[in-house]
């Protein structure tokens, strides 16, 4: 693929990944109250809150954010291998569709951690964790967090231009439509493991120091 090509490839996917994530951010939506239904019916984590994942062994919770990913894994190749039979005609569609399963699987796995996103800090948090699975590292921004209206749209916008160069380089194989649907579908899968691997890695840490926070007044009493 020509450096023209790739210039004009690199600017679509930036786009697509920017509209997908947007309309992550404003429509899809993981139900924490039904997803913690289903962490103890599907998962056998025994909770009644999100505070309580923090009495749960951290190997438990390992385990459920790997099925997680496992399951958006699944999920994006499937869709990618059906999309991707239009080969460059669907990335745009492909990338919409990717991006809601990808943060939808952030968005578990930061609630597997204990982690909400019911307040605007919260939901900042949520996007650091994104930004940091997409190898972002948005520590200049952090103290714009609190202003979430300003504060995730600049995010998406650094991830987008982020993950479009990967994302060419990869799927550069995707113009070719007899191989694109099985290329497709694989790039799909890698893509959310890796995103998936990141953001477990973030919020295990995360869950990791508030336990060490949570454990400091009991040794010091």
């Amino acid at each position: 693929m020509s450096e023209e090509k790739k210039g004009w490839l690199r600017r679509r996917v930036e786009q697509a990944i920017q509209r997908g994530l947007t309309d992550a951010y404003n429509t899809v939506k993981v139900d924490p109250d039904k997803f913690l239904l289903q962490m103890r019916a599907a998962y056998g984590v025994p909770i009644n809150s999100f505070q309580g994942v923090y009495s749960v062994p951290v190997e438990q919770l390992d385990s459920v954010a790997a099925e997680i990913i496992q399951a958006g894994m699944k999920m994006a190749a499937a869709e990618g291998a059906g999309l991707g039979l239009g080969g460059v005609l669907t990335i745009v569609p492909d990338l919409g569709i990717l991006s809601a399963i990808t943060m939808r699987t952030i968005q578990k796995l930061s609630l597997v951690y204990g982690f909400e996103f019911n307040t605007d800090d919260e939901i900042a948090e949520l996007w650091v964790a994104a930004a940091s699975a997409a190898g972002v590292d948005v520590g200049r921004e952090i103290v714009e967090k609190q202003v979430v209206n300003r504060f995730v749209p600049k995010v998406i916008h650094r991830i987008a231009a982020q993950a479009s160069g990967e994302v060419v380089e990869k799927w550069a194989g995707r113009v070719i439509p007899v191989l694109s649907s099985a290329i497709g579908g694989a790039l799909n899968y890698y893509f959310v493991r890796k995103w998936g691997e990141r953001a477990m890695s973030h919020f295990r840490q995360k869950h990791i120091r508030m336990r060490e926070q949570m454990a400091r007044p009991l040794i010091e009493g």
